[in-house]
């Protein structure tokens, strides 16, 4: 079950992962995430997005294991389509997400909040990829978005040792951006959020797609020729105008999200 409540005058929404006791997730767990984010993508007021997990234990534990007990191949292939399209989802939306770990992030709870563009850890929380003591595999991106996040080395640490990372050491190697006091993550993660909404929507939208193309693997000049031409079509937009002139005459900008 997924709890969604609007922030910030509905410019900011709070998704709360909750299924007690651990936050797990089912596959259709899953796809009900992935509609909640083609939801969020279609409503232009929408600026930003919040992820937690019920209570103060988990942020989630991961696949439940139970979808996976009968050694059902139709069963996993299905389940990982259904962990792929979810947190491909979260990683393409147009909207900022922000992560805001409050406690253990397990196998695709971890993968859920590598999805997010940016994560929130209270000093509590621990973090894994153990899905090799189960006998699995990392199948929600894990294996392909935490090496290009923190690099192969720790990577592998992670995955193929099943190690538990604390939220200093997350934080030292890149895999979060900030570490908060135990019941803090959601509401630093709501003022981060709250930034996001005094930014125009196309200049945040189009920069976080050109930040996506490195680890797409498109070329270097090919890359940089995309910056430029999207920096000039920012010019099509009354946003670049408002913003522009509401610096120079020292006043807030009023953005269209149209």
């Amino acid at each position: 079950m997924i709890d969604v409540s609007e922030q910030h005058g509905g410019t900011v929404v709070l998704l709360t992962l909750n299924r007690p006791p651990a936050n797990a997730f089912t596959p259709e767990g899953l796809e009900t995430l992935r509609e909640t984010f083609r939801q969020i993508d279609e409503n232009k007021r929408i600026r930003a997005v919040v992820i937690t997990g019920h209570g103060r234990k988990f942020f989630s534990a991961g696949a439940d294991l139970n979808t996976f007990a009968s050694g059902d191949r139709e069963v996993a292939r299905h389940a990982a389509a259904k962990f792929g399209a979810a947190f491909e989802a979260i990683q393409n939306s147009r909207v900022v997400v922000i992560a805001a770990i409050n406690g253990y992030a397990m196998g695709g709870g971890l993968e859920c909040a590598l999805s997010a563009d940016i994560r929130v850890i209270e000093k509590q929380a621990r973090v894994a990829l153990p899905e090799a003591a189960v006998g699995l595999l990392p199948s929600g991106c894990g294996t392909q978005t935490l090496p290009w996040l923190i690099g192969e080395g720790w990577a592998k640490r992670m995955i193929l040792t099943a190690e538990q990372v604390d939220a200093d050491t997350a934080r030292r190697i890149g895999l979060v951006e900030e570490v908060v006091e135990k019941g803090a993550a959601v509401g630093a993660a709501l003022q981060m959020a709250l930034r996001v909404t005094k930014l125009s929507p196309q200049a945040v939208a189009v920069s976080k797609s050109l930040i996506h193309l490195a680890r797409q693997g498109v070329p270097r000049h090919a890359a940089l020729a995309l910056e430029r031409e999207r920096f000039v079509e920012l010019f099509q937009h009354q946003n670049q105008c408002e913003g522009v002139n509401a610096f120079l005459e020292k006043r807030e900008p009023q953005w269209s999200a149209d």
